[in-house]
């Protein structure tokens, strides 16, 4: 009985936080269908006239295609890397392996305005003029411990067994990693790219102090709030968040595994 009890207790208890956590975003999907022109109550009526003005309005589809830009890039920097520092961490032993384990986080762990800063003083020090391009490899190194620690979660679950067969077999470096390795951490590479795209559509931290002329998504619905809150921002927040709870859930699974990879 005590079992039951604390179960739900627990399950109460845990609706209670989803509840808490998620009810905003909740309410700002259901406003976004409002038909009046208010952010909030009353509810006039169902409506998708803020969608059409969205699709509508140049400025946020030029937003959306710069932060389509900005993921793709940021993606193309960060996997690569962040693959590449996980396999040498598996793999090899070296001076300092366990301090760059823990440096190579810190992206993670400061705050994101400390790395904007950084990262703007080391462009501006060196003479780089902001644009879409400072903004993705900003956000492509900050991004890489996001590649290193789902790559490397999913190497430390392999095993060495595959790997070092091979190399009995006569396979190279670069052989074992085509022909071992990226088969069986396929999954955790993919999820990888879903989860860091998603970060960097929702960035607005290193964003905002990385940009030039050339806006994302989210920038364009900061200074939208700033100037009228309408229900068209609720209509592009709606769509940043279906996209992210996409990419994120996407990610997850495929990083956490269950897609039956096995290394044969």
């Amino acid at each position: 009985m005590r079992a039951i009890g604390s179960s739900r207790l627990l399950m109460a208890a845990s609706a209670v936080v989803m509840l808490f956590l998620y009810l905003p975003l909740l309410v700002m999907v259901v406003m976004s269908f409002n038909a009046g022109a208010s952010v909030g109550l009353p509810f006039t009526g169902f409506s998708l006239d803020w969608y059409a003005r969205l699709f509508a309005n140049t400025q946020i589809m030029h937003a959306i295609g710069n932060s389509l830009i900005v993921a793709a890039g940021t993606v193309a920097i960060s996997l690569p890397l962040g693959v590449m520092a996980a396999v040498g961490l598996d793999r090899y032993e070296f001076p300092g392996r366990a301090i760059f384990r823990r440096v190579v986080l810190l992206p993670l762990i400061l705050p994101g305005v400390i790395t904007g800063i950084s990262l703007m003083n080391f462009y501006i020090i060196n003479g780089v003029r902001l644009s879409l391009a400072t903004i993705i490899f900003g956000q492509g190194t900050a991004l890489v411990c996001v590649s290193l620690t789902e790559v490397y979660a999913r190497l430390q679950q392999l095993g060495r067994s595959q790997y070092e067969a091979a190399q009995d077999l006569g396979a190279g470096e670069i052989a074992c990693f085509v022909r071992v390795i990226l088969p069986n951490i396929r999954g955790a590479v993919v999820g990888a790219a879903l989860i860091s795209a998603s970060i960097s559509l929702d960035e607005i931290a290193v964003t905002y102090l990385l940009t030039g002329r050339q806006n994302t998504l989210p920038m364009v619905i900061w200074s939208l709030l700033r100037r009228e809150a309408t229900p068209l921002v609720n209509a592009a927040g709606t769509l940043m968040v279906v996209a992210t709870a996409v990419l994120v859930t996407a990610g997850l699974r495929l990083s956490r595994g269950g897609e039956g990879e096995s290394g044969g």
